[in-house]
């Protein structure tokens, strides 16, 4: 086994043992990245000299100690890029640090590298990155998801140990499916978003990507609490998100959100998404059906809220409060027109001009409004399943990962690859998604992904859960031959 094939924890075993050296795990991720990373492209940019520096002289007692952390690049790391995968922001380096960045060195981390994304997060297959394509590590001529496709294709690529990505409308879960990970993404408010470059402030959240659940609970230790430079992260008690792994199912109600199985999945997901659940019965868990009748208004919803919300959060690079600046301009609505033009990708202009339709005078009622209060229904409908069960399963992607190119000019196609993850965001609840098996397409092996979904604070309860089924299956031990 290569030293960048172990996990976090098997990682922090070894540096508290002495057994290796944190300054050994970088020069490993160095060979690594640069063995791989000329064909999946994750990374946008990384100062391993740095990471080697801040190795050196590495606290190994500390929980994360020692251990390096790729960072997607919409999250502020003092003297990093933090682009948000955008000629928007080409020449930004962060002056200071995010909340979650701050929590990851006190756990002992070491934050390094830049990883690609679809441009200020818009996007589900990392085609939208105003630098570079990611390729899905199992099949290069694939998409690895989006939008944290970066994150996720480092950790199944074998060139990142984790990850932190950001999840707005699924953005964690789906490309971790896709790329044959585990995905989670924290209840809004458990994780601060202080330092994150705003999407849609009401969906986002920071979350993890790992090779195995246990990972992830490490990890969401370490970034769990309430911020006050972060007003809507909540002052909940933080948990301990290993306490309950390895406990078995015997007396936990899973739920069958029967609105998930629909027509259209690919065959193939659903057989081993029915197939993994049959894994939960026999692990001991009692199932139920539950309806979530709202489904299908989600990805409407969505759309609506989130770009409208993109709208606002966007309008602050302009080229004279932040962002890049067009030379020479005519007068100051050139200066603001050409900035926009020219530091945009076709992406973010389609969301902020629907964004601002449905915000604009004699709209507002009939679209935003009436989104909000569905938006409403949709978290009462999560609420009464969490009544009759302790978590609910589904798939997390109806589709295989898709080729390169195959959705660029069918938007509304492409918004459909996150149809199962965006009710999460519009309820705030904890997901994550764990692999459960292989299909095939065109003679490649591709991941699919199962998903977990508990209530609003539960991720002890949710992570329990997901490893008690990842602890019985192989599928997140596979890796892709590259």
């Amino acid at each position: 086994m290569s030293l960048t094939d172990l996990s976090v924890a098997a990682l922090q075993s070894k540096l508290r043992a002495r057994e290796l050296s944190p300054v050994e795990a970088v020069d490993a991720l160095e060979a690594r990245i640069a063995t791989v990373d000329p064909q999946v492209q994750a990374y946008l940019s990384r100062d391993l000299e740095a990471a080697r520096a801040e190795a050196a002289s590495a606290d190994v007692s500390l929980p994360l100690g020692g251990v390096p952390i790729g960072i997607k690049d919409v999250i502020n790391v003092t003297g990093q890029p933090c682009t948000a995968g955008s000629k928007m922001l080409e020449t930004f380096r962060s002056p200071y640090d995010a909340t979650v960045i701050r929590k990851l060195r006190a756990a002992g981390a070491i934050p390094f590298g830049r990883l690609n994304m679809d441009e200020f997060a818009m996007g589900s297959s990392t085609e939208n990155s105003a630098y570079q394509p990611t390729r899905n590590p199992w099949d290069l001529a694939r998409i690895p998801g989006g939008s944290s496709g970066g994150s996720a294709a480092a950790v199944a690529a074998r060139s990142a140990f984790a990850t932190l990505g950001s999840d707005t409308g699924g953005s964690i879960r789906q490309p971790a499916a896709l790329c044959g990970c585990v995905g989670l993404k924290p209840t809004y408010g458990r994780v601060s978003r202080y330092g994150l470059i705003a999407f849609a402030s009401s969906l986002d959240q920071i979350g993890p990507f790992t090779r195995d659940v246990r990972d992830s609970a490490l990890l969401l230790n370490a970034i769990s609490g309430r911020d006050p430079m972060d007003s809507t992260s909540l002052d909940h008690p933080v948990d301990d998100y290993t306490r309950l792994l390895g406990q078995d199912l015997e007396g936990v109600r899973l739920g069958i959100p029967k609105e998930y199985f629909v027509d259209g999945m690919d065959p193939q997901v659903r057989a081993r998404v029915e197939a993994a659940i049959k894994q939960c019965e026999s692990l001991g868990a009692e199932l139920v059906e539950v309806s979530l009748p709202h489904t299908e208004f989600a990805v409407g919803v969505y759309y609506i809220i989130a770009t409208a919300e993109a709208s606002a959060n966007l309008a602050r690079f302009d080229g004279v409060r932040y962002g890049h600046r067009a030379d020479a301009p005519k007068d100051l609505l050139d200066h603001y027109k050409r900035s926009r033009e020219e530091g945009l990708g076709s992406e973010v202009k389609r969301r902020i001009i629907l964004g601002t339709y449905v915000l604009s005078s004699g709209y507002y009622d009939a679209f935003y409004l009436r989104a909000q209060k569905v938006r409403t229904l949709i978290r009462q409908d999560f609420a009464a399943a969490f009544e009759k069960c302790d978590a609910l399963v589904c798939p997390t992607s109806p589709d295989l990962a898709f080729k390169l190119g195959e959705r660029t000019d069918d938007p509304l196609r492409m918004y459909l690859a996150d149809i199962f993850t965006i009710a999460a965001n519009l309820a705030g609840i904890c997901g994550v998604s764990v692999p459960c098996g292989f299909g095939e397409a065109e003679g490649w092996q591709l991941p699919i992904g199962l998903q977990f979904l508990g209530k609003p604070f539960d991720e002890a309860r949710l992570l329990q859960v997901a490893h008690a089924y990842e602890q019985s299956t192989d599928w997140h031990r596979a890796a892709p031959s590259l």
